[in-house]
């Protein structure tokens, strides 16, 4: 059964934040009790709902169950857990290194809530890029406003329906809408929005964002690129990419958008991507329950017209199927840098594969565009490795394997230049919603040290 949740009225937008606002300088999250206990029940929504979110996904997304559990809901649960352990300490006051000149000061740096936030988060993951944010934000101290995805209605709705029932509203409000919305929550000044989604868009929000003054942390995208080393384990590699590039219908932030390998490897390189995806969907990828569909008509018709025009050879996939928004997962050999392929992130399963001559030629045509979110290598040789990250830029820097990254714990998550910018996951979101307020204690005495500061100046002093 389909979720329905309406849209916020224009006019309560001012009125949440007002509320939040009010709430966060009464110090409704002042304590570590009270955000434990606001993450605690965060986590309780997921577990309670799990099954419901099962059914949105599949509503939205025609997502794989096994999926949903471990790149969404386990995954933010286990977020919450990892929170709810480490609050006490990321929020500990910090001694300051300091020069034993200015010990008597007793530096420190205090992490103190930045006050209230805004989210907007983006359709492909709406559950772990809606709340994990949510999480850090909330172990910060802050109060927290979510933007859901409209273009994901069921989960996003669901998500409008169930905050009220389990978290404070003085702590978390959602507004649930479309651009009419979100053009009035940034109308609005915040102490610091996240925006997870396209270049366009976020153009769109710094502008309006710059008008208040409104600090602004982007987790955009690119065309994260594919190195391949042929010497390397290519069954290994071959699968490692199509899962990558096949999770979520190839609709992930940083999947494998494109390939560089030398030219007389590239027939090799396909077949082993081949034999991967037939070990995946035997009986290909449209009747298998265990890949989604595209989100709306809007994308399909964008994905689709980007494989009708690339110049590049299909040499296996190319399906579609308009009523169901199937793409099917799909190689396309030969294509050149200035292919429709490569106009623009994909966000689709299809993978284009770029001929070089050799790894130079490679590190030229990453340097030539701009620095994707993501850059996998595959290869064996250390060197080989070395040299694709030691002469490009991006977000990561991930060998041997795709995606992974994103659920390694410790390992900060963000862009750099239009790929976006600041960091997030985990403790990094925290660090992001926090401020480093740097305090100190002056002594009386100590005037005795460096009392010379003050006028009338002794020039002999500066001899």
């Amino acid at each position: 059964m389909s979720t329905q949740f309406a849209y916020t009225p224009i006019d309560e937008i001012p009125r949440i934040h007002a509320d939040l606002r009010k709430s966060f300088r009464a110090g409704t999250l002042k304590s570590i009790e009270a955000r434990r206990t606001q993450i605690l029940q965060l986590a309780y929504l997921l577990q309670d709902n799990y099954d419901r979110f099962k059914t949105t996904f599949a509503q939205d997304l025609g997502r794989p169950s096994l999926e949903v559990a471990f790149l969404e809901l386990n995954s933010t649960i286990g977020d919450c857990k990892i929170a709810y352990d480490r609050v006490a300490k990321w929020a500990r006051t910090e001694s300051a290194p300091f020069n034993v000149n200015f010990a008597a000061f007793r530096p420190v740096i205090r992490k103190e809530p930045k006050g209230v936030v805004l989210s907007i988060s983006p359709f492909n993951y709406p559950v772990w890029l809606a709340l994990g944010p949510m999480i850090g934000a909330i172990a910060a101290g802050n109060c927290f406003v979510l933007k859901p995805s409209e273009l994901s209605p069921a989960t996003s709705g669901l998500i409008a329906e169930l905050i009220p029932k389990y978290m404070d509203p003085g702590v978390v409000r959602v507004v649930f809408g479309s651009v009419p919305e979100t053009t009035k929550l940034l109308e609005l000044p915040w102490d610091h929005i996240l925006y997870t989604g396209n270049g366009r868009v976020a153009r769109i929000v710094c502008a309006a964002a710059a008008k208040t003054l409104s600090p602004v942390s982007l987790e955009l995208g690119g065309k994260s690129p594919v190195v391949i080393d042929p010497r390397c384990d290519l069954k290994t590699a071959a699968k490692r990419i199509m899962w990558g590039k096949c999770v979520n219908a190839g609709q992930t932030c940083v999947a494998p958008d494109y390939i560089l390998v030398q030219e007389d490897a590239q027939d090799m390189v396909i077949q082993a991507l081949k034999e991967a995806h037939d070990e995946f969907y035997p009986n290909g990828a449209a009747a298998s329950p265990d890949f989604s569909h595209i989100i709306n008509q809007m994308h399909f018709n964008r994905v689709r017209g980007l494989l009708e025009k690339t110049s590049g050879t299909a040499v296996f996939g190319g399906q579609t199927d308009e009523a169901r928004l199937f793409v099917a997962p799909t190689v396309v050999k030969g294509v050149k840098g200035d292919d429709s392929l490569m106009s623009e992130e994909l966000f689709g399963p299809v993978l284009p594969v770029v001929p070089v001559k050799d790894v130079d030629e490679a590190i030229e045509f990453i340097n030539e565009r701009d620095h994707p979110l993501a850059l996998y290598v595959f290869s064996q040789d250390s060197s080989f490795k070395n040299k694709v990250f030691d002469n490009t830029q991006s977000g990561t820097a991930v060998a041997n394997d795709t995606l992974i990254h994103c659920a390694t714990d410790g390992l900060p998550f963000g862009g750099i230049g239009a790929s976006g910018s600041g960091h997030h996951g985990r403790k990094f979101t925290f660090d992001m919603f926090t401020h480093l307020r740097a305090s100190l204690d002056s002594p009386s005495w100590i005037d005795i040290i460096l009392g010379s500061r003050f006028p009338p100046y002794n020039a002999s002093l500066l001899l």
